[in-house]
């Protein structure tokens, strides 16, 4: 059949077939389809400096046939000084010289660009970091999520599913099958009472054991005897027990009998995880391999696996790294601490012979051996081998006895002539006179060290030659000098305190004496010099102090200030003979410091040496006619020892010669406290019209008047004292508590308001008015008050223990944090809460905290009586006797309830102790409910 010709076939062909769609064509939308677009029409999203699609790009212009052979000669193309925008020699030919010229025009324009790369990089650089901050990718927004995923749990990071998994819980997370093997006591079951070892090859369980016969397998028959089997596993156990037994030389490794036991006890000691380890290993062996003879790597190397549990893996590794470093002591150091005792001989004996002239080797052979004598062995081969190493020495000597340490002292300082400390541990074991010849010969050895002339003092101190002392001492500084010594005064000091503690008292005093005034300025010695004394003094070396007050004052034998700080530090460090002493040098030089005077006075008195007080005290006069401290000191002596009528001549005279608002106030108070009340309130008259601005006159009238039941004139004398004295606290105080007695708590609130006008921002009104308002039961009104007040007042330690227990007893803890925030230090606030633990019941740390309270401030005596009353209560006879001594140690003079009970006129003459059990007796015990302690 003839083939159609190809007019027949193309005749139904259509012209567009083939041919891509024209721009903007949707199929059918002739008969009302509707288009879509989808990303495989427009392709992926671009940006918009990428190059367009051709099928959706807009048609472009065509071009005119003469545009480039047309010049542009618009005026907008102009430019007066480089004309038209166009290039005037386009149509020239291009030759050598224009390219020779356009690359010199490229040349300077390069140049040009140098010149301004820096900048223009700058100004790149600026535009990309806005433009990044402006548009950040999204791995950048994302970067504060990705740091919170180190903080993500192992546990919560495997709970995440892998992306796109959407399977459930036990399709992710499938169960590995679990195989239990059957034991023997099932197989052994008792069968109709009698024991059965075989099994019965017709049964199910044959098909589980091995061997057993199968249906459809070639397994032999026969029947399994389960004794067999057990018999076979021992055998086997015991088989690879005896290989690894024998698998060193003969020796045994293992020990069979305890071999699971020992296996229990293997726990691995490294819990960090295994792929750092891994890491760490691969990183180590490649150091090893790049550089073999670098020890760092091989030790680094050894530890990991010792780390890791794996101690021969160590010890093969440090013993290939002292075959590839011999030369390196610390890897020989290494391989004998990883190795048992017996081999870390080898190892050791190995690197002596490697490196005979280690210190640090033969030291490490010494301390491996037990035995005495073969300590001393290796020391002298060592010193055989290095004679002059002086740590050596040293340690040889420390095992000898005293007569062959001096032996080999005397071999020592040869070898090591420079040793100052073989020297002189030589010149300790000498007698007298060879010690003196030993020293000699160190002084020419080593010329310009100063511990050697030092210990010659010490030993002529040491043999009753007092004189030469500080002559060695000048000596020593001249000579040292001499030879460029730098003089460090510091150290000096240091070796003067350590001569004290040594028992070497003059040779301390001999270089105090020569050395503390040098190096330092005329304008600075005194300031320098007593914060040397308080820096002896504060260590202990009281010896070092005194020399240099004894220095200063020889210097400044006319300075108050040194002569009162000398007296102060044998006051507190010294015997009453050496302080009475300084202060008879002291009023010899300065007769007219007050203070110096009264302590001698005092010392006098307190070593009840009556007469030899009275005649300071007259010498004082002497000196001072009229000074009021003495005259007060005086008849404070005189009624301290009941001469009451020396004691009232004495103020009689003093008020004829010095008419003081003191001397008055103590006028009155001896009378008042004998007893003489109207003779009391005649000098507090007269005391008043001559000094009506002293507070305290005003309030011994007051006080003499409610004595005697005058409360109408006690409250004119009040009222008419504040008006006189405003800012007197304490007669404000008398004045609303005498209104209170009185009922009148409308008038006491308008004072205690009235005072606080007069002395804003004072937290004893503020708590006067808040305590006030308690005892009238107004807790509210109160708890107001204390809120106003500590705005006022915020870091009132008073107030805010106050604050603490206006608190329901379950808020006081919290209460008690804020207080200690804001008065961290605050004695009142730490003895709020001491006291609080106590209402808790408990005991051990209201007493860490009440000793906490007492060391903040001493002199509360409030602290000391609420520690004692504790003690008292709950404490043994030892802590109580501990807390009274102390306290009579502090002296307080201090505190609310304690200055209530001193200053009572019968109390006048009572001493600490009897203050202190008379306010524990007195003050109340905490309870919960109680708002006012």
């Amino acid at each position: 059949m003839a083939a159609p010709p190809a007019a027949l076939l193309n005749k139904n062909k259509k012209n567009f077939i083939g041919m891509p769609a024209p721009l903007g064509y949707v199929a059918g939308v002739g008969r009302g389809a509707t288009g879509f677009t989808t990303r495989s029409d427009i392709g992926p999203a671009r940006d918009a400096n990428d190059v367009s699609d051709d099928r959706h790009a807009p048609p472009s212009k065509r071009k005119k046939k003469d545009d480039d052979d047309d010049e542009d000669l618009n005026d907008a193309n102009y430019d007066e000084f480089n004309g038209y925008g166009g290039s005037l020699c386009s149509k020239d030919p291009y030759d050598k010289d224009d390219e020779e010229a356009d690359a010199i025009y490229d040349e300077i324009d390069k140049r040009m660009d140098e010149k301004r790369r820096e900048y223009r990089e700058q100004r790149l650089k600026a535009e990309l970091e806005n433009y990044r901050q402006e548009r950040p990718k999204i791995q950048q927004m994302f970067t504060d999520l990705k740091r919170e995923l180190a903080n993500v749990s192992e546990n919560e990071w495997s709970t995440i599913p892998e992306v796109g998994d959407a399977r459930n819980r036990k399709q992710r997370n499938p169960r590995s099958e679990k195989f239990t093997p059957l034991p023997d006591s099932v197989l052994s079951h008792n069968l109709g009472g009698e024991n059965v070892t075989t099994i019965d090859p017709g049964s199910g369980l044959a098909s589980m054991m091995p061997g057993t016969s199968t249906p459809g397998m070639l397994t032999p028959s026969g029947d399994l005897d389960l004794r067999k089997i057990g018999q076979a596993r021992n055998t086997l156990m015991g088989m690879r027990l005896n290989q690894v037994s024998d698998a060193v030389g003969g020796q045994t490794v293992v020990d069979p009998k305890g071999y699971l036991t020992d296996l229990q006890s293997m726990i691995p000691q490294y819990g960090g995880d295994i792929n750092d380890v891994k890491k760490a290993r691969l990183l180590l062996k490649s150091v090893r391999e790049t550089n073999p003879n670098h020890p760092p790597a091989w030790i680094a190397s050894a530890r990991l696996e010792e780390v890791t549990g794996k101690i021969q893996s160590a010890r093969n590794l440090v013993m290939k790294g002292c075959e590839m470093c011999p030369k390196s002591e610390d890897v020989w150091l290494e391989a004998a601490r990883l190795q048992p005792p017996d081999m870390a001989r080898a190892v050791i004996a190995q690197a002596v012979q490697t490196l005979p002239h280690s210190p640090r080797i033969w030291i490490k052979a010494a301390d491996l051996e037990l035995e005495l004598k073969a300590k001393k062995r290796v020391y002298r081969k060592a010193l055989e081998q290095i004679p002059n190493s002086e740590l050596l020495w040293k340690l040889a000597v420390e095992l000898e006895e005293e007569e062959d340490a001096k032996i080999l002292l005397s071999r020592a300082v040869e070898c090591c002539p420079t040793s100052v400390d073989l020297w002189l541990a030589l010149a300790r074991l000498e007698v007298y006179e060879n010690a003196r010849k030993v020293l000699n010969k160190a002084r020419e050895n080593n010329p310009k060290d100063r511990q050697i002339w030092i210990t010659a003092a010490k030993l002529e101190e040491a043999n009753g030659n007092n004189a030469l002392v500080g002559k060695i001492i000048e000596r020593a500084i001249s000579t040292l000098q001499a030879n460029m010594v730098d003089i460090n005064r510091d150290f000096w000091i240091k070796d003067a305190m350590e001569a004290e503690h040594a028992g070497a008292v003059l040779t301390c005093q001999s270089i105090i004496k020569n050395i503390v005034g040098y190096g330092v300025e005329d304008e600075d010695r005194k300031h320098a010099w007593m914060e040397d004394a308080d820096s002896c003094a504060t260590q202990g070396a009281f010896e070092c102090a005194r020399a240099i007050y004894s220095h200063a004052l020889s210097v400044y034998p006319k300075k108050k200030s040194v002569w009162l700080a000398a007296a102060h530090f044998e006051r507190s460090h010294g015997t009453r003979e050496s302080l009475e002493t300084l202060l008879q040098q002291a009023v010899t030089h300065c007769p007219q410091e007050e203070t110096l005077w009264l302590m001698g006075a005092k010392s006098k008195w307190l070593a009840e040496d009556v007469p030899a007080a009275r005649s300071i005290l007259a010498l004082a006069f002497k000196a001072n006619p009229n000074s009021e401290e003495i005259w007060l000191a005086a008849v404070k002596l005189e009624s301290e020892n009941n001469e009451y009528e020396r004691a009232r001549r004495l103020l009689s005279k003093a008020r004829s010669q010095a008419a003081t608002a003191k001397v008055m106030m103590k006028s009155a108070h001896l009378e008042w406290a004998l007893g003489n009340l109207d003779l009391a309130k005649t000098l507090l008259d007269e005391g008043i019209k001559e000094v009506g601005d002293f507070a305290k006159l005003w309030m011994m009238k007051g006080l003499i008047l409610e004595q005697q039941g005058q409360k109408d004139a006690a409250w004119e004398v009040y009222r008419d004292a504040v008006k006189r004295c405003q800012s007197s606290i304490p007669l404000w105080r008398l004045l609303a508590s005498l209104e209170e007695r009185q009922g009148r708590l409308v008038t006491a609130r308008a004072t205690l308001e009235k005072s606080r006008v007069r002395n804003p921002m004072n937290d004893e009104l503020w708590l006067m008015a808040i305590r006030l308002e308690l005892r009238a039961g107004q807790r509210e009104v109160s708890r107001s008050l204390m809120a106003r007040a500590l705005q006022e007042c915020p870091t009132s330690g008073i107030l805010w223990a106050q604050a603490i227990f206006l608190e329901d007893p379950a808020q006081r803890k919290s209460r008690s944090v804020d207080a200690l925030k804001r008065c961290q230090d605050d004695a009142h606030v730490v003895l709020a809460v001491a006291k609080m633990f106590w209402m808790e019941g408990k005991k051990n740390k209201a007493r860490e905290w009440f000793n906490k309270t007492v060391k903040i401030d001493p002199d509360l005596g409030d602290a000391w009586a609420w520690y004692y009353k504790m003690e008292i209560l709950f404490g043994s006879e030892d802590q109580q006797l501990e807390v009274k001594k102390r306290c009579i140690a502090a002296d307080p003079h201090h505190g609310e309830h304690w200055c209530t009970l001193s200053k009572l006129i019968h109390n006048w003459r009572k001493k600490t102790p009897e203050i202190l059990q008379l306010v524990a007796d007195k003050l109340p015990i905490p309870v919960m409910n109680r708002e006012v302690y």
